[in-house]
């Protein structure tokens, strides 16, 4: 939960349980010990306590969780490894423990997928308060932290991993808003799962952080300089937190230190971060591009969205290098002193919504058969006209072209030398050729020539593997490559996790 809290009250909770009898008593949280039954679920082992709740090992007496890989019809009784989240209302004065603790119960129903613990249920404030969901047997990432630096690959493949699970969280219309080691963890195949939802908000849910408390809620080195405004609702506050993350990865330092008040908080919005290759030399210029613009005190500054993000990180050969890139020291007293005049008189953010952020700012992918060299002109045109119109729709879009190279599954490759040239490097030139009317500022687009021998699974592969929101794919209506074009289009569209838009023209 957060290391700053707006506000304090006096007084301490405890809970009421129910008698064989109907009657009831109050019995304080903090009573609960090993062995005892709640709501059907027996108290094990208490395996972390924290300054706001308690985590227990807990088994399903009733096991009401039936397993989802079942062949049989019914389904068999399962009871899969949970934990309870207690919590700890005898130990803080603080209200937003409480409301927190509601927002997590809120939230917590509506997530699904694999970036998240599955919740199995709670209880109220009425008897006793928890939260029951699944056990993550993995590690969080706050142990590799004390082992920074790391590797650059290390640190890159933990960003990839940690921004696809923002971005699968941010599409579930919830930004997290307190992104740290402690609240990430790590399953057994590498898949990045985000916990704690108590700072969390929803779209679609009441907000009763915003409406409750005035001062900035999160953890003090992670926490946006807008949250710092009290703005909950840019959804680019946690590319900012992934931000530090990957900062004291690559170089064991956090970029802003730990402050614990406000004053200390607000140094962020004008006082610039000590450039990592500045602490690590090992830091190649892109990562520290990727790494400083997730830091810029101006969300729009930044990624447009975690997937944007992760897709640069994923291929940096692709990737915009601006001044930071190079930059060796911070700034100068000057910038820093305009900097921090504007910031004394800023003022919270235009009102929005992830989900209007991610519609926005989607990853588009064009996928070209340059292949034939008698393609049809009328089906570039028309493939060029529907993406520039989409482009013309979503200001934030970013825009991946891409061909696939078809190759043998087993045999010599021919795409180093054919005719007196390089196949691969022709065909990156011919995709760049095809986009060059479109007039997108190169930060925006990039161009990609896969080798596959099924072209409809490369591009699936990559769409998916690159949290694509849209794909616009061509075929013909007649001609002799019909029925191979035609197996592309129709395979993207039945495979592809994300909208696909089929471009036809009938050839005479």
């Amino acid at each position: 939960m957060s290391d700053l809290s707006p506000t304090s009250a006096s007084g301490t909770a405890s809970s009421k349980q129910t008698n064989q009898h109907g009657t009831t008593h109050n019995t304080p949280h903090h009573s609960l010990k090993p062995g005892m039954e709640v709501n059907g679920y027996r108290l094990e082992e208490k395996l972390h306590t924290g300054g706001m709740a308690a985590l227990w090992r807990i088994t399903d007496l009733q096991k009401r969780h039936r397993s989802e890989n079942s062949d049989s019809g019914e389904g068999t009784v399962s009871s899969p490894p949970l934990i309870m989240k207690v919590p700890l209302l005898f130990s803080t004065d603080d209200p937003t423990a409480i409301v927190a603790f509601e927002v997590e119960q809120m939230i917590m129903p509506k997530l699904k997928g694999k970036h998240v613990p599955r919740y199995y249920g709670s209880g109220d404030f009425d008897t006793q308060p928890y939260i029951v969901m699944e056990h993550i047997a993995g590690t969080s990432l706050r142990s590799r932290f004390e082992e920074s630096p790391l590797p650059v690959e290390e640190v890159v493949i933990t960003g990839i991993k940690i921004a696809h699970a923002l971005q699968d969280l941010h599409r579930q219309h919830v930004i997290h808003l307190d992104i740290k080691p402690s609240n990430i963890m790590f399953r057994a195949d590498g898949t990045a799962v985000l916990i704690d939802y108590g700072l969390s908000r929803h779209d679609k849910l009441p907000d009763l952080l915003d409406e409750e408390f005035r001062l900035p809620l999160g953890t003090g080195p992670y926490i946006s300089p807008e949250q710092v405004l009290g703005v909950r609702n840019e959804p680019r506050s946690d590319l900012f937190a992934l931000g530090v993350l990957l900062y004291h990865l690559a170089t064991g330092e956090r970029p802003y230190g730990h402050p614990t008040s406000v004053a200390g908080l607000k140094k962020r919005m004008y006082r610039d971060p000590v450039p990592p290759r500045s602490h690590n030399p090992l830091i190649p210029n892109w990562l520290q591009e990727i790494i400083l613009r997730c830091l810029e005190v101006n969300p729009a500054a930044r990624f447009d969205t975690a997937a944007q993000l992760a897709f640069l990180l994923q291929h940096p050969d692709q990737l915009t290098l601006t001044e930071r890139a190079d930059k060796s020291n911070q700034d100068g007293y000057l910038s820093v002193l305009k900097r921090r005049f504007q910031a004394a008189g800023a003022e919270p953010l235009l009102q929005h919504s992830v989900s209007d952020q991610l519609s926005q700012a989607p990853i588009i992918v064009v996928a070209l058969d340059l292949s034939n060299p008698n393609a049809s002109a009328a089906l570039s045109d028309n493939l060029r006209n529907i993406t520039l119109r989409m482009l013309q729709t979503k200001q934030g879009a970013r825009l991946a072209c891409v061909t696939v190279r078809k190759t043998n599954r087993i045999g010599m490759d021919d795409s180093i030398i054919q005719q007196g040239q390089n196949i691969h490097v022709k065909q990156l030139v011919d995709l760049k050729h095809w986009a060059r009317p479109l007039n997108i500022s190169p930060d925006k687009i990039t161009f990609h020539v896969l080798e596959a021998h099924d072209p409809a699974a490369a591009i699936i592969d990559y769409a998916n593997n690159n949290d694509v929101d849209h794909i616009i794919i061509g075929s013909r209506g007649s001609s002799a490559l019909r029925r191979f074009l035609g197996s592309v289009s129709s395979q993207v569209v039945a495979e592809a996790h994300c909208t696909v838009t089929v471009v036809k023209v009938s050839e005479k």
